[in-house]
């Protein structure tokens, strides 16, 4: 049967598919990635990182959604179950959770981002779809999608690659774009010395923000090219994208022409949130009176898994034992019992007890602050029980033997951690 073609005036996206590839561990969370890959990491108070490639998708008019997962993907497919359910078939939507589970060959699972997409071309091709955008899903941004592939279409190009223009030496630790006048991209290097800087701009650089637009059947026939390849390591930056860039059309598009600002956002929000002090970093910049990513903007919402419960709570009012806090978040189902908070965030479920003093903390779901503890300049994982009379945050060398503690000064604490202290 023939699909009818749609109308020109119809959005992309309603020809699109968005692939998620949020397979990654993100070692350098360290701990926090223990128990969940990246992309399944809290953010935000009550989101997950995901949430944001995948609401970026939804918000620009993308009905079709797969998510690779690979490394310990239970957290992340659960709450892909519990959130995402609502795209309905019957609509023309779908939302594919696609594990690795040896679909080529029994001895293989996902070997790298291209090889993800490869081993599912025939749950794709069920959605006839025309074109495929590729997102990783492990950072934080609003982007609206649609206006990328206006531009794959115009330029007609093979690939069209985001990019983010960063200072040329910050560049190192990504790919980046060599490009002409027109954008167009003449050499593509992974991780150079030197950057290449952009025309007109030399001291700027184009870094690869790891999100790609193919047309479908152009896709398949890279991947398939790409395949029998005994020489590839089945990687989109390694193998497909230097590629295309050699023998097709590669363009740039620069995230500043389809990043989403509300009015009160001044910047192009973009963050790789893949360090301990990056995550608290960005976490904690929310507790500003005007923060940089306005997670308050009804116009492009982050969608996400929402948990019932009850509103927060702030109890007892005398001196020494105030409920209170101060330019911070507070989530859902939180109570704070006779401590005082400071540029903090709280996610759901946490309760922190009686004269407990907590500053520039980043505190996971359903964790137990004890009363009389201080704590400065924290992550504290999912469902920790903190004891009684904990200080963390004034003095370093301590902290350094008892915690995860960054360069920075911050301290990530896991149960584990605890446990040892108390053993």
């Amino acid at each position: 049967m023939t699909r009818q073609a749609l109308p020109m005036s119809a959005p992309l996206a309603r020809s699109a598919m968005a692939y998620v590839l949020a397979g990654g561990r993100g070692s350098r969370l360290m701990e926090l990635t223990d128990r969940r890959a990246k992309p399944a990491v809290y953010f935000g108070g009550k989101s997950r990182i995901i949430d944001f490639a995948l609401s970026n998708a939804l918000n620009s008019g993308i009905r079709r959604i797969g998510v690779a997962t690979q490394y310990k993907a239970h957290s992340l497919i659960r709450h892909l179950q519990r959130g995402w359910n609502f795209l309905r078939p019957e609509r023309n939507e779908s939302f594919d959770i696609l594990p690795a589970s040896q679909r080529i060959s029994e001895h293989q699972w996902y070997a790298g981002t291209a090889d993800a997409v490869y081993q599912n071309l025939d749950i794709i091709e069920t959605n006839t779809v025309e074109y495929m955008v590729i997102l990783a899903g492990d950072h934080i941004y609003k982007m609206d999608y649609e206006l990328m592939l206006q531009q794959h279409v115009d330029q007609k190009a093979d690939v069209t690659i985001g990019c983010l223009e960063v200072p040329r030496m910050e560049a190192t630790g990504f790919g980046v774009m060599h490009v002409d006048e027109k954008d167009q991209i003449i050499a593509f290097v992974e991780k150079p010395k030197d950057p290449p800087g952009i025309p007109g701009n030399p001291d700027m650089a184009l870094a690869s923000m790891g999100i790609y637009v193919f047309s479908m059947k152009f896709l398949e026939q890279e991947l398939i090219r790409d395949a029998n390849d005994p020489n590839s390591s089945r990687d989109f930056g390694k193998d497909i994208i230097p590629h295309i860039v050699k023998h097709g059309k590669a363009v740039a598009h620069r995230f500043t022409k389809s990043c989403v600002r509300s009015s009160h956002e001044n910047e192009a929000y973009w963050r790789d949130v893949g360090t301990v002090d990056a995550y608290w970093e960005a976490n904690i910049d929310l507790t500003d009176v005007v923060p940089a990513l306005d997670l308050y903007d009804q116009d492009w919402p982050i969608w996400t898994f929402s948990e019932l419960t009850p509103p927060a709570k702030f109890v007892h009012d005398t001196d020494g034992r105030r409920g209170q806090a101060v330019s911070s978040l507070v989530s859902g189902g939180c109570l704070v019992s006779g401590a005082s908070l400071r540029h903090s965030l709280l996610f759901t479920g946490v309760r922190i007890n009686s004269y407990s003093e907590v500053e520039n903390a980043v505190v996971l779901p359903y964790v137990n602050i004890a009363r009389s503890a201080r704590l400065k300049n924290v992550v504290i994982d999912r469902g920790v029980q903190i004891p009684e009379g904990l200080v963390v945050g004034e003095d370093p060398v301590l902290d350094d033997r008892r915690f995860r503690r960054t360069d920075k000064g911050i301290c990530l604490i896991t149960q584990p951690m605890i446990d040892r202290l108390t053993a």
